[in-house]
């Protein structure tokens, strides 16, 4: 079956497998903020109207300071992004024809970049046996031979972290082979507070760059805004092969009223981590395994039943999970599952459990 390479595409998946939409479903299969973009901004998008005649500055300078105010850096180290995607491949475009460490199950866009640049790309999988933890010794194993290494953090799919003493030490060996790291902190926002991200790292380190992406905190992926972190010149190389006007004038204006949504962020948090709780509470009574995840995502597999035919089961009963066929390691043997309303949560533990009634 021609699976989708992402989540997010309902439509798609019903009629891969022959089932008629009706447009009444719950998709899981995209990880977006599920309580919506905050309130305010639907307001400050009205306002943004009048970007539409302008085109935006080349050099995104007041949106660009803005960012770099935001993360206590310099404006130097800061490259504006038509989101996350967008920084991927300008990374990847950085090592043409080199060497490249993926850390499996992840994002399929490391790979495809790297494919399109001509990266020859070694794989090493997280240690399913052990709650997909890291592999630290083998992955600095590897590092003297490769020219850079994409990691995830918070992983997609699994949610799980990757430890800060073990980011140092691939750092620390990173600079001894001149190896450069990717860390791509898309879900950043959504870890619970005593997680540090690495952006206070950047200073220390010549060989790191972190990816963020905007669109999955505010629950806003039509609009594509992300951003690069890292030393001053390698933002200077990378942002020479960007693509003029590559972030829309209307994206940029809105974001001095996303910066001030502090609360929005830590009420997100404070929901998730209670979602998390009864999910994972139930999911553990129901006899499923599921990932140890920390975000608005998880992994799940029914280790008493074959994974296809829970997810057709649970698209008759209009629920969309996220197949995993495209995650190396992972090969469709689970489901992915993002977190959303409360009442949507409860629906999918109940057919779940309605499940579970037939197969036990």
């Amino acid at each position: 079956m021609n699976w989708p390479e992402h989540g997010g595409q309902p439509k798609r998946i019903f009629e891969l497998n022959g089932i008629k939409n009706d447009d009444r479903y719950f998709d899981f299969s995209a990880n977006i903020n599920p309580l919506g973009p905050p309130p305010v901004l639907k307001e400050h998008l009205v306002e943004a109207y009048n970007q539409l005649e302008r085109y935006p500055d080349p050099d995104y300078r007041e949106a660009t300071k803005l960012v770099a105010v935001h993360e206590g850096l310099v404006q130097e180290q800061v490259l504006l992004t038509n989101g996350g995607s967008e920084a991927i491949f300008l990374v990847a475009q950085q090592f043409i024809g080199k060497k490249a460490l993926i850390i499996e199950p992840t994002f399929s866009e490391y790979e495809r970049a790297c494919q399109v640049y001509n990266l020859s790309v070694t794989h090493l999988s997280l240690q399913l046996e052990h709650n997909f933890s890291f592999p630290l010794e083998k992955v600095l194993h590897k590092i003297e031979k490769v020219d850079v290494v994409f990691l995830c953090r918070p992983n997609n799919p699994t949610g799980t972290v990757i430890d800060l003493e073990d980011i140092k030490a691939l750092l620390n060996k990173g600079v001894e082979c001149q190896t450069t790291i990717v860390v791509d902190e898309a879900f950043i926002h959504f870890l619970p507070s005593q997680i540090t991200d690495l952006a206070f790292l950047i200073d220390t380190y010549s060989n790191l760059i972190l990816l963020r992406s905007l669109t999955k905190i505010y629950a806003i992926p039509s609009l594509r805004l992300g951003y690069m972190i890292a030393r001053p010149e390698m933002i200077t190389r990378l942002k020479r092969n960007q693509i003029p006007w590559s972030v829309n004038g209307i994206v940029t204006a809105l974001l001095p009223n996303l910066f001030t949504q502090e609360l929005f962020i830590d009420g997100t948090k404070a929901w998730l981590q209670r979602q998390l709780k009864v999910l994972t509470s139930e999911l553990s009574r129901l006899g499923f395994f599921y990932s140890p995840t920390l975000v608005n995502f998880y992994l799940l597999r029914d280790q008493h039943a074959d994974s296809e035919q829970l997810f057709r089961y649970l698209l008759k009963n209009k629920i969309i999970p996220r197949h995993t066929h495209n995650f190396k390691g992972l090969d469709g043997h689970y489901l992915r599952f993002a977190v959303r309303s409360e009442d949507e949560n409860s629906y999918l533990l109940k057919t779940l459990s309605r499940w579970r009634e037939k197969t036990w």
